[in-house]
Order: C-alpha cells, then structure tokens, then sequence
C-alpha cells in the first residue's frame, strides 16, 4: 500500500487553488479568535493592534514570496532557515512552523464545535470538534487535488457568507456603539491584543507547504500569494469594524461563535436569517480547518523527510500521494489538544510559533541575499531591504507583547524548545546533513 519517501508529491495546483488554500488557510480567523483582541484592548484597540498587524503581513508576505518562488519546498521556513544558518536555524524555524500549524487546528475543530452547538445546543462541544478532525484527516489523506479542489468550493462559500453578513449587518452600524469604551487599557492593551489581531492572518504562509505541489511554482506562488492577502485584509477590517458597531461589543468578546451571535443581536436568535447565518457559517472554519490539516501535514512529512522526525512519517501513499502517517500525526496532535487546552491559550501559543517562524524566515531573507547573490529568484522582495526589515521589528515587537502578556504560556513554549536543541545535540543531529536537497 504504502511506498519509501523516494515517490514524488503529484504537481497539480494553480494560483486559483493556491488562493483557495490560502484563503482558505485563514479565513476562519475572520470568524472567531480576533474578538478575544476586544476583551484586552476595546475596540479602538483592537483596531490600532489590526493595522499593525496588517502592516506587519503585508511586508512579510511580500518578502516570504522572494523565499517560497526562489526555494520551493515543502519544509517552507525550516527549508529556508536549513539554507541560510544551518541545522540549528532549520530545527527553531522548524520547531515554530509546527506550533503554529499543530495549534491552529484544534482552536478551529472547537470553533467548528460551537458553531454546531450554537445550532443544536443538545450537542457537545468536544465531541463535535473530535468528528471534524477526523472527518479532514480522511480527506486530505484522500489526495492533493481532490483536497484542492474542496478548499476551492469551500472557501469561494465561505468568501460569499462573509460578503453576505457584512451586507447584513452595515445597515445597523453605529458609531456610538463602536467607540463604547474604546480603549479600557489604554495604549497597553494594543500591546495585548497584537497575538489576537495575528490570528487574522495567521497561516497564510500554509501555501509554502503546498509548494511542491504547484505547477510552475515560480510563477504561480506569487500570484496565490498576493491574491489572498488583498481578499483577507479587505475582510479582516470590514467584518472587525462593523461588527464592533452593531450592538455592546462587550457582549462578543469571550465567544467562539462571535458573527451569528452578532446576527442574534441586530435580528433575533430565533429569526431565520440568524440559524441559515450560522449553518453556512461552518464553511469558514470548515475551509480553515481542512487547510491547515494540509499545511501542518506537509510540514512534518518534509521535516522527517529531511531526517529531524522519524522516518515513517515521510511515507507516501502509494495510491493518493500523500504523506499519510504525516496526515495521521497531525491529527493525533490536534485530538490531545482539544481534549486538554482552552481556545484563547491554544491561539497564543499557536500565534507565537507564527512569530518565531516569521523571524526566522526575515532572518533567512537577508542572509540569502548575502550568502547567495546568484540565486534565482523570479520573485523579489519589493523595497528590499525596508520591506523585510519592517515585518522582522514588528514581529520582534509582536513576540515581546506576547511574552509580557502571556508569561506562562511563552515559557512553556520556549522550554520546549530548549529540550529539544538538547535532544538534537546529543544525538549528533547537528552534524549530519539533510537528507533531502534544499
């Protein structure tokens, strides 16, 4: 059944599917997650905390783009850190994208959960969350492009569902409402906010795991790129802004189903329109969820592929071509967190292993650029050196916030990581070479 990592990923996608997934990656972020923001900061807060957040990926991307059109592998940033600091940079960088990814996914399968409950209150959270896992696990182990092609329908719903609520609810926009205690915590609390404004944008980066699988990758990946942050950034703002001013934005800020509560407030929980809300509301999260289970399964196959994780788990089936155990791996992970972490505290330390990973892949940037002048790179960074160097001191900006407001968490995080340099060492990882080519 299963064949030795030797057989190829199939090169399938195009920038329509790459936008799909990219969009797809992230737009749950656009229903849940980013009120949290409102509850440490108010409104203005949040907004001030957006903006610079949305600076911050709007440099990233473009500069991540010059990394993922030049090095198109599935290893994303652990590739690119491998190339330019070697095995040490490979693993942090590696260590982060992991993170990232494995933590996304149970915060979206709970979302997903609530969603359900928030329509059938007689069924259980947890449980609903455990069967969504499940359910993309399967599929994404079924094929790339049957995968992409699911994250194309899904996500183009989700896009319309999003467009219909905001026609929806800017009709009751007030402006009184918004600037309703706008800043509680004053300039401290955009400070705060800053992990729950990532959750925005977070995992739009995802795509650089899809990059072997991509026909044309240097061509193609700049377009998938750019077309889906311009859609997410128009949404972020747009759904943040006008929810705030529908009613008292305090009522939405510690939920996970925070739109069709939004609905339940203009029109009624028990209007029509509220109930087909939140029912098509699922295919955000359904969208994010399936596409992260991509991403994070891509990112464990090319690093055991490369020889920092078992072996096994870079095993491609032979009849799917897809890296199934990776699949299996990501999905046991995201089952232990459900079972055992709060959604706000999954988000954090999700969100910090994005920050980490966007140093570290800034960092590559500029020593590439040094390192390997001759490279090719049909994508370069626009404004070099002033584009990387704005997203590295936000994200530095963004960690430190992180770790201020989220001691616990942030050691927890960082510990780990100590551990497992350790680990590295010892086994003499650190001097063996990659045993994919980068």
């Amino acid at each position: 059944m299963a064949q030795p990592a030797t057989e190829q990923l199939k090169r399938v996608l195009k920038p329509v599917h790459l936008w799909a997934i990219g969009v797809g990656l992230v737009i749950s972020g656009e229903y849940f997650g980013w009120n949290y923001g409102w509850g440490v900061s108010g409104t203005i807060g949040m907004l001030i905390a957006t903006l610079v957040i949305t600076v911050m990926y709007i440099t990233f991307i473009f500069s991540y783009t010059e990394l993922t059109s030049a090095i198109p592998h599935a290893g994303g940033a652990f590739a690119y850190a491998y190339r330019a600091m070697g095995p040490f940079g490979g693993l942090i960088a590696g260590y982060a994208t992991l993170i990232d990814f494995l933590l996304a996914t149970p915060a979206i399968a709970v979302s997903l959960g609530s969603y359900i409950h928030f329509l059938y209150p007689g069924i259980p959270i947890v449980q609903s969350a455990l069967a969504f896992n499940l359910v993309f696990i399967l599929l994404n182990i079924s094929g790339v492009k049957e995968s992409a092609m699911f994250s194309l329908f899904i996500t183009i719903l989700a896009v319309g569902e999003l467009l219909l609520y905001i026609g929806v609810i800017a009709p009751n926009f007030k402006m009184s409402n918004y600037l309703t205690d706008p800043m509680p915590f004053g300039w401290g609390g955009v400070f705060a906010a800053l992990p729950f404004a990532v959750w925005f944008y977070l995992a739009i980066e995802g795509m650089a795991q899809v990059a072997e699988e991509v026909k044309e990758p240097k061509r193609n990946i700049p377009k998938g790129y750019i077309s889906a942050l311009v859609t997410l950034v128009f949404l972020a703002l747009a759904v943040m802004i006008l929810t705030g001013g529908v009613s008292d934005w305090r009522k939405l800020t510690n939920l996970d189903y925070p739109l069709p509560e939004a609905i339940g407030l203009v029109m009624g929980k028990t209007n029509g329109l509220t109930k087909i809300f939140a029912s098509i509301g699922l295919f955000g999260l359904i969208a994010s969820l399936h596409g992260i289970i991509l991403a994070s399964s891509r990112q464990i196959f090319a690093m055991a592929r490369s020889g920092y994780l078992p072996a096994e788990l870079a095993t491609i089936n032979h009849r799917f071509k897809t890296p199934h155990w990776a699949i299996i791996a990501t999905g046991g992970v995201s089952f232990i967190a459900i079972l055992t972490g709060s959604t706000a505290q999954i988000i954090v330390l999700s969100v910090l292993g994005a920050v980490v990973m966007y140093m570290m892949s800034m960092i590559s940037l500029f020593i590439l650029r040094k390192k390997e002048p001759d490279l090719e790179r049909p994508f370069r960074s626009p404004f070099y050196p002033v584009f990387p160097g704005i997203a590295l001191a936000l994200c530095a900006v963004c960690l430190f916030s992180i770790i201020v407001f989220n001691p616990k968490i942030s050691l927890m995080f960082f510990v780990l990581l100590a551990v497992i340099l350790a680990i590295f060492m010892l086994i003499g990882k650190h001097k063996m070479k990659l045993k994919d080519e980068l």
